[in-house]
């Protein structure tokens, strides 16, 4: 790799870093919304090894139950809330009953209605059952493998989405940047890590990956079925339920 090329790598993973986390990534501000793409399962394993070990340092202090709720508060605050943000705005206009056009444009209000705050909530008490239930129903090690690898299959998902549906608001938005070019393979290269990773959980990592790829398809499906687009806030909102549900299917008793 040539100096040029690891300059374009760094500055792309500062780019992926600063969009989707709080997390410090130098004094410059960085933008490199094609580049980064590639990079959100990179930045999805950085904010996993962070959780693996702030549910370390929880477990010393309290019991699964309030471990789990620090977990929680940990995976909110490195985000900055952004997808949570995502997922209150696309519930607010998916659910309101009206045309796709006027959908939109309840999405970019920054208010959050009723069924934004219930998507909210219930997101995320079901993220906070799913850590609750990894940490009782599997192995430390394998939890902490978990932790690792969820948050970056979640922000995989988002590749996913901009790859198989369309912007859909004409006069822009946070996420038009990243449709400007179509993607290709290279852009789903970084996916493998978290993939092969997953192996190493045997028949659970197996699940995993099953749980990966149904929940893509499922809520790819359904926007397309509801809006035949995508946004920014759907976007985040995809990152949200992938991360709530795949915590869920993690943590499973029968596996």
């Amino acid at each position: 790799m040539t100096r040029t090329d690891n300059t374009g790598f760094f500055k792309d993973l500062r780019a992926c870093m600063a969009f989707i986390t709080i997390l410090p990534t130098g004094k410059t501000p960085v933008y490199s919304p094609l580049g980064m793409i590639r990079f959100f399962p990179v930045a999805g394993l950085i904010i996993g090894a962070l959780l693996a070990v702030t549910d370390v340092l929880a477990s010393m202090v309290w019991a699964a139950p309030a471990a789990a709720l620090i977990d929680l508060i940990f995976l909110v605050a490195v985000t900055g809330a952004f997808h949570l943000d995502g997922l209150g705005d696309t519930a607010d206009g998916m659910f309101s009953h009206q045309s796709r056009e006027r959908a939109l444009e309840i999405m970019k209000d920054s208010r959050t209605g009723m069924m934004g705050l219930v998507a909210v909530v219930l997101g995320l008490a079901a993220k906070l059952a799913g850590i609750w239930s990894v940490k009782i129903s599997c192995s430390p090690v394998q939890a902490m493998i978990i932790f690792f690898l969820v948050p970056a299959f979640s922000r995989a998902a988002m590749i996913f989405g901009i790859k198989y549906l369309n912007y859909g608001r004409k006069n822009g938005g946070t996420g038009k940047d990243l449709f400007d070019r179509p993607l290709n393979s290279k852009d789903f290269h970084l996916c493998l890590i978290p993939l092969g990773l997953s192996l190493l959980l045997g028949l659970k990592g197996l699940i995993l990956i099953f749980g990966f790829g149904l929940g893509c398809a499922v809520i790819l499906k359904f926007y397309k079925r509801k809006m035949n687009c995508i946004t920014g806030d759907m976007l985040g909102a995809m990152t949200e339920v992938m991360e709530a549900w795949l915590f869920m299917v993690a943590g499973m008793k029968i596996f």
